[in-house]
């Protein structure tokens, strides 16, 4: 699959220091941003819930594909340089590789959690979390757990 910072390489490129703020959740802008260098922390209700350093990652795009609000809020932990794609859901339209580096990327993080979800199941089974980790199972694969 093409990497994401070839299909980017024509697009401006935005600094940011460390404590910079990327993306804030609450906000919506439509932008995606594919990192060049650096890393970042994606917070979700004052948790981290992720650092991203790999070049090439792709951030805001949940909110581009949703059309919601942006979920957490994006700092930088050092010095970091992105590429700014302004209309993300036109661009991913436009651009089949970039669409499909997305569905991969979600497929790869619904995989990764449906495992995490069985294991909790197991370790859950016969205690009085089992209820509500089977609901959050199939809120998160769509299946029918109910017995």
């Amino acid at each position: 699959m093409a990497n994401l910072l070839t299909l980017t390489n024509a697009w401006a490129t935005r600094s940011l220091e460390p404590g910079d703020r990327l993306i804030e959740a609450g906000e919506s802008g439509g932008e995606l941003f594919v990192l060049v260098s650096g890393r970042l922390a994606v917070n979700r209700d004052g948790i981290e819930i992720a650092r991203i350093s790999e070049p090439g990652a792709l951030v805001g795009e949940m909110s581009v594909v949703l059309g919601v609000d942006h979920s957490a809020t994006v700092t930088a932990l050092t010095p970091v340089q992105v590429r700014m794609v302004e209309d993300g859901m036109r661009w991913l339209q436009a651009t089949p590789l970039a669409a499909l580096h997305v569905a991969t990327l979600a497929c790869e993080r619904l995989d990764a959690t449906s495992a995490l979800l069985v294991e909790l199941r197991k370790d859950a089974e016969g205690s009085k979390e089992t209820g509500f980790l089977e609901r959050l199972f199939g809120a998160v694969t769509g299946a029918d757990v109910r017995s």
